[in-house]
């Protein structure tokens, strides 16, 4: 069987999962334990707090945003909504608690929206500008060559710049800014998922690489669409550095001051692979998300819980989302976690869709 012979049936088999979900619970714990029939009479405290535990538990999340086709995702409290990009449109977009989706930002310069990430202490939204070559506004006979970080005003939506850093590189090459993430100083860091190279942005849109290593250098093959694909995201954590998942699903530490001491995290088990979103914890833990675009099975969540300031971490299953393709996840309201399925898997076919779905998921 050839490599487009097995996506095919990958996509294929992903699409029919998501058809087959009913919609009611797409997230399932990483354990399961019996019950014991009749021991609980209705009534009972056990049954109250059952049913109390019924009511508040986070429901999924039904957008409406037809063919948006969103691969990552951040949570503001204050508003109480998602923020999506659309691979699609090149828009980014809210999402309430109750599906509605309405477009926040349409900037003529964004081909595709890819990372999303909120900035609220600086009244921002950070967003990854790439082409998948799928785009409204793709070129179509030179998918990946866009390379970007827009920086929009939270309130109103407008840009307050946006950057090319295939102007730092000029080497030619695919690029793919597949994630970013911000230091409390305000400064930016971005990920290129197919070259070795992390780029810093100051709080004024000012732009450099910040690190290239051959550490960093993609792996994994995704057949027919792309090759060597590496870094898929990226956090801020607590010792003033960087934690970068591969796709590959092993970690990456890079200390800030010291980017040439880059290491990998020792993990106890890799993460499952392609790995696709991950999101820091108030803990200073993180939840990752890894696709099945390539097996058509379900997406699998992770908890990380680092020991030694990042130089190991523990990789424990806690759960998996029905729908294969997904991709990032995200605080909620409260203390949820949310996954999210943005139907990539029908944007590579060439497939409409009618809208996407929010997950609550464990992370412990």
């Amino acid at each position: 069987m050839n490599k487009k012979t097995k996506l095919r049936i990958a996509l294929a088999s992903a699409t029919l999962v998501v058809a087959a979900a009913t919609g009611t619970a797409l997230a399932s714990g990483g354990s399961s334990s019996g019950s014991d029939s009749g021991s609980e009479r209705p009534g009972t405290a056990q049954n109250v707090r059952d049913d109390q535990d019924k009511q508040q538990a986070p429901a999924v999340v039904k957008a409406d945003g037809a063919n948006l086709f969103p691969h990552s995702l951040d949570f503001d409290a204050p508003s109480n909504s998602f923020y999506v990009g659309s691979l699609k449109h090149g828009t980014v977009s809210t999402v309430g608690t109750d599906g509605k989706v309405r477009t926040f930002i349409d900037d003529p310069q964004l081909v595709s929206a890819q990372a999303v990430n909120i900035d609220r202490e600086r009244g921002r939204v950070l967003v990854s500008n790439v082409d998948y070559g799928t785009a409204d506004r793709s070129r179509k006979d030179a998918p990946f060559k866009v390379a970007g970080v827009g920086s929009y005003d939270l309130e109103t939506g407008k840009q307050n710049w946006c950057v090319d850093l295939t102007a730092l590189t000029l080497d030619g090459k695919q690029h793919l800014i597949s994630d970013v993430t911000v230091a409390p100083d305000g400064t930016a860091y971005a990920v290129d998922e197919l070259t070795p190279t992390v780029f810093r942005i100051d709080p004024e849109g000012n732009a450099s690489v910040f690190l290239r290593d051959d550490l960093l250098q993609g792996t994994l093959d995704i057949p027919d669409f792309l090759d060597d694909v590496g870094m898929a995201a990226v956090e801020y954590v607590a010792g003033d550095q960087l934690i970068i998942a591969m796709a590959d699903g092993s970690l990456v530490r890079v200390p800030v001051r010291h980017p040439e001491d880059a290491q990998k995290v020792r993990l106890s088990t890799p993460l499952a692979s392609p790995t696709a979103g991950m999101r820091l914890l108030a803990d200073g833990s993180v939840t990752a998300v890894s696709s099945g675009l390539l097996t058509g099975k379900p997406a699998q969540i992770q908890h990380v819980n680092p020991g030694g300031g990042w130089k190991t971490a523990t990789v424990t299953v806690t759960g998996t989302v029905t729908d294969p393709v997904t991709s990032d996840v995200t605080d909620g309201p409260g203390r949820t976690t949310y996954a999210l399925s943005g139907g990539l898997a029908d944007l590579l076919a060439g497939k409409p869709n009618d809208g996407f779905t929010l997950t609550p998921v464990k992370t412990g």
